[in-house]
């Protein structure tokens, strides 16, 4: 049985005016120990449907259909306080801005060891031994000076570094890296990704990789989930949707690579067209509106198994 189930999760945003459906009958599996990519444009809702998984919405939002089965239990039907011992003790999360998720008035120390007393049971000084260790369990240096430190004593990769701490303190069975690599550069990413793989194979957890960036799901991902619009549009294993995609939207976002312009000399690909959104919230906007005919512009799924296998390497 899959550790996490998600079973035509669909959620809306009620606005003063309107409605937006967020997400629309969304269904996944992630089995334990395996890392599942999620991708797609900004705005597809992969950030929604992780905020609905652990029932994180923002104001005006509500799951209006399906079910999230985590180990054994529906997480859609939980009393909050039951749903408060999920979050952070059995499901771990990294947001996506670090900057802003940490709390710039509490040391490193306070916030990597705030869910220990409600998820463990350890008092302030019980928890200090464990925040030390999962400090240099993700490469901070000098961890016992970090532990009086404050965010903005940390460079971004550090910051982030606290956040995967945060995050793992409590050995969740599952966790989802929103964007983990935002705002980094390339070696602080490289370095930061492969954290998150030696974690997973250390303490033996699924991942949820969340990202707009082919290039990070590849040789990472054993499966990858492809948004469109609030919608799965293809789910396959890694290595074939990257040198046989089905959907002509996945064929797109291969095109719209910057490496295929650079090494063609064209113009950059622009995937045309606009996905549903809140000055569009009753629209159900399909690929097929957004996507011109596969003969004129999309490219051939040969052309974007190229690109997938450079990616792979």
């Amino acid at each position: 049985m899959a550790l996490l189930e998600v079973q035509g999760l669909s959620c809306d945003i009620r606005l003063s005016k309107s409605v937006v459906h967020a997400l629309d009958d969304v269904s996944f599996t992630v089995d334990a120990g395996e890392t599942v990519g999620l991708v797609g444009e900004s705005g597809c809702g992969k950030t929604m449907t992780a905020m609905s998984i652990e029932r994180l919405l923002p104001p005006g939002g509500h799951l209006v259909g399906g079910h999230v089965l985590f180990d054994g239990r529906d997480l859609t039907t939980l009393p909050e306080s039951h749903m408060r011992e999920v979050r952070g003790g059995d499901i771990g999360m990294i947001f996506q801005d670090p900057m802003t998720s940490l709390n710039p008035v509490q040391s490193i120390g306070e916030q990597v060891a705030e869910p220990l007393p409600p998820h463990r049971g350890m008092s302030r000084s019980q928890a200090r031994e464990p925040v030390l260790e999962m400090l240099r369990l993700v490469g901070i240096p000098h961890p016992e000076q970090r532990m009086d430190s404050y965010p903005h004593h940390l460079s971004g990769g550090q910051r982030q570094r606290i956040m995967i701490a945060m995050a793992l303190i409590c050995r969740p069975k599952l966790l989802i890296a929103d964007e983990p690599t935002t705002a980094l550069d390339v070696t602080v990413q490289k370095q930061i990704l492969e954290l998150i793989d030696r974690l997973r194979t250390e303490l033996g957890m699924a991942v949820i990789l969340i990202t707009h960036d082919l290039g990070v799901i590849a040789g990472r991902a054993d499966r990858v989930v492809v948004m469109y619009a609030g919608k799965v549009a293809e789910t396959a294993e890694t290595q074939t949707l990257f040198t046989q995609p089905r959907h002509r939207y996945t064929e797109a976002l291969f095109e719209a690579l910057p490496e295929r312009a650079a090494g063609s000399g064209e113009r950059l690909y622009s995937i045309p067209g606009l996905a549903a959104g809140p000055d569009r919230p009753a629209a159900r906007v399909p690929v097929r509106a957004a996507l011109p005919v596969r003969d004129r512009t999309v490219p051939h799924r040969d052309a974007a198994a190229r690109t997938g296998r450079r990616h792979l390497r």
